[in-house]
């Protein structure tokens, strides 16, 4: 098969367009014909600088297809579309993963657009509602709001009747988000989001604050919190080094901080796989949105990484094999 690989981590530049072996399946593994890959923030921060599991090495999260053998579980069947996670392998034309980490795509929802829900929706949902326990009529601050999650957590908070706020680079972005149901948006380039977040409550802070950039942006966030605020780190897409927090002001506001990471969560907790196919549902009825901001061919995973490091894209952007 063909796949983008690299031999060492770096800039989008390390990627090869190689042939490399088919993967085999497990005994209780999918194999899958790979139609619509998702590039996560994840992919793009472990090509930077994370581990090699093999060299050359495949980089992915999320990816869907069409599934070529399954194992002796009913779950799937020959000829599924399914959509699947798992902890990379997903930039190839097939993909091996557990029966356990995919989902079949309902007929209503196009290949492309599953290709993008588990992992934005799934993290999205799991902040808000599992770790955050957003309320009808709370308020939520959702960083990075452009992103994959971003949009994914707008919609929900949204949806669950909260007052929705977001940070993004520009003014256009923030615009396109509010026909997505943000209420105020906050351009992290020009305006303190502290200080905008304050404003917008009249003082009190935010209820619930999803955090995906991580960095300095994280003390901030913790500043940002009503009394009983909740804040969810679930990232580092800012790219900057982790720092020191300062947590002294939490306990007297009686306020939480929670880490999430969605892959604990598919192995550990049973329901969030539940969670995850009825997204896949709910976004196949049309009731909540996948936004594609561009595609490109799996030849040119250097150049999709490079457009995503640019800080453009509006939603996700593919690579097709």
């Amino acid at each position: 098969m063909k796949a983008a690989v690299y031999y060492k981590t770096g800039s989008p530049s390390v990627f090869r367009y190689e042939d490399v072996p088919d993967p085999s399946p497990g005994p209780n593994e999918i194999l899958v014909k790979v139609e619509a890959i998702s590039i996560e923030g994840g992919d793009t921060l472990n090509r930077l600088q994370g581990e090699l599991g093999s060299v050359p090495h495949i980089v992915g999260y999320q990816c869907a297809g069409t599934v070529l053998s399954s194992g002796p579980s009913a779950r799937f069947a020959n000829g599924d579309r399914v959509v699947t996670v798992g902890v990379d392998g997903s930039h190839a034309e097939l993909r091996a993963v557990p029966e356990t980490f995919a989902w079949k795509v309902p007929e209503a929802l196009p290949v492309e657009e599953a290709a993008c829900v588990p992992v934005p929706f799934g993290t999205a949902h799991d902040c808000l509602f599992e770790f955050g326990h957003l309320a009808e009529e709370e308020t939520a601050l959702i960083h990075a709001g452009a992103s994959g999650v971003g949009i994914a957590a707008i919609q929900l908070a949204k949806g669950a009747g909260a007052q929705v706020f977001a940070t993004a680079s520009s003014d256009d972005k923030l615009q396109r988000l509010k026909e997505l149901g943000l209420d105020e948006g906050i351009n992290y380039t020009r305006d303190d989001f502290v200080a905008e977040a304050r404003r917008l409550t009249d003082g009190r802070g935010v209820d619930v604050i999803v955090d995906s950039v991580g960095g300095h942006t994280l003390q901030g966030s913790i500043n940002a919190l009503a009394y009983r605020g909740r804040c969810i780190s679930v990232g580092d897409a800012g790219r900057s080094a982790a720092e020191r927090i300062d947590i002294s002001s939490m306990r007297p506001n009686n306020q939480t901080f929670s880490g999430y990471f969605l892959g604990a969560e598919l192995l550990l907790r049973p329901s969030a796989y539940t969670m995850i196919a009825g997204l896949l549902e709910t976004i196949g009825r049309g009731d909540l949105k996948v936004v594609i901001d561009r595609t490109y061919p799996l030849s040119d995973a250097a150049a999709a990484h490079a457009y995503i490091e640019s800080r453009q894209a509006f939603g996700r952007v593919l690579l097709i094999p």
